[in-house]
């Protein structure tokens, strides 16, 4: 009864704060359109963007859920460089292979990488988002957390739009505005963003020859060299004590001196490089250049940053990952997601639609209910004790 009058408080609250919101909101957009005038939009493009635009209060709780920041880097790197993902990569691959070649000849980044990105961020072109970039944007400008930085963002998409890369419709993406097959920030796509097809547009929403070579200018600018690998798994000696850190770089003759060799046993080479414990000393380790670093930039995560170099081994025909992550609970592959999804569907859970792999937030709303009525740790997490009790 408790939670019954509490939610219906909430609800009621909810009520009373959508009138001042939405009229602040209007008082916003009014302020954030004469800041587009006077940069230079034109009206036409004004009044698409703005005319009847309400807030999509959602993206401020979206804002508080960066899954690269909150997910175990287990989970989150063995959910990205998954067999599944790996083969949808090289068929990709196959389909844009000049534009691919072309891109590594021109910026000196390599295919594979360029590749592994689009993976990351698109799954190949299939997954780019569907908020409205305006509507976003300017929710996040007008009450979200750093508004003064998502209000340059809205005037770079306004500034897209107008010149005409990419039409206002098609301008769809992240809760935080990243947009395309490779998800640039709009005012990345202004700076970097090139036109590699020739026909007079920077389009990486329909074009995947310039999404690609656009990310391959962006890394090339953010200190990509080409030739040199973004690192590799390396074994350390028993009870190492040495430094560790993304920032902590020194040569490999340091390196070797302390006991680390390649997870092969060859010797480590040339160069310099930093060491990554991502899981603790426990878990696997990585020797990383400065091309690690660059792909950092892209997105400033480790986790995802290790997740993007990894599938880049495997689109290489590399064997990734060889050190067992510090869990006796792995995720699932997909098709074991798929698994758990069609058990938890066949118990009368709704799972937000047919068993697709993809554990949204109602396939995680049923594991979680599951895993409390069993008695197992609550995490809505689909792993390998899930299933197991599911098949129970």
């Amino acid at each position: 009864m408790r939670r019954f009058v509490l939610s219906c408080l909430a609800a009621f609250g909810a009520f009373v704060a959508a009138g001042p919101a939405r009229a602040d909101f209007a008082e916003c957009v009014a302020s954030l359109r004469a800041e587009a005038s006077r940069a230079g939009i034109s009206a036409k493009t004004l009044d698409a963007a703005f005319n009847g635009l309400q807030p999509d209060m959602k993206v401020l709780d979206l804002q508080q859920r960066q899954p690269e920041f909150k997910t175990p880097v287990w989970d989150y790197v063995d959910g990205l460089v998954e067999a599944e993902r790996v083969a949808d990569g090289k068929a990709a691959m196959a389909r844009e292979s000049r534009a691919l070649a072309r891109a590594e000849e021109t910026y000196g980044v390599s295919r594979t990488m360029l590749a592994a990105i689009w993976g990351v961020e698109s799954n190949f072109g299939q997954n780019m988002g569907q908020r409205p970039l305006v509507q976003s944007l300017s929710t996040l400008a007008c009450f979200g957390e750093r508004a003064s930085y998502f209000r340059g963002e809205l005037m770079a998409t306004l500034k897209i739009i107008d010149r005409g890369d990419v039409p206002a419709d098609k301008l769809n993406g992240s809760w935080a505005g990243a947009f395309g097959q490779t998800q640039f920030m709009p005012s990345t796509f202004l700076r970097l963003a090139v036109d590699f097809e020739g026909d007079g547009r920077r389009d990486i929403v329909d074009s995947a020859p310039d999404a690609l070579a656009s990310t391959a200018h962006y890394l090339s600018k953010s200190g990509w060299r080409s030739g040199l690998p973004w690192g590799f798994e390396v074994k350390l000696p028993p009870g190492y004590s040495g430094p560790s850190g993304r920032k902590a770089r020194q040569s490999m003759s340091f390196w070797s001196a302390k006991g680390l060799t390649r997870i092969d046993g060859r010797p480590l080479g040339a160069g310099d490089a930093a060491l990554l414990l991502p899981a603790g000393r426990d878990g696997p380790a990585f020797l990383v250049t400065r091309n690690f670093d660059a792909v950092y930039s892209y997105n400033a995560a480790e986790s995802y940053t290790l997740a993007a170099c990894v599938l880049s081994d495997k689109l290489a025909g590399g064997s990734g990952i060889v050190t067992p992550w510090p869990t006796d609970d792995p995720l699932l592959s997909r098709e074991g997601r798929k698994e758990v999804q069609a058990r938890l569907a066949q118990r009368g859970y709704d799972i937000g639609g047919p068993p697709d792999g993809d554990i949204g937030t109602k396939s995680k709303a049923a594991i979680a209910d599951f895993e409390q009525k069993n008695g197992m740790e609550v995490n809505g997490r689909a792993s390998v004790k899930v299933l197991a009790a599911l098949k129970k």
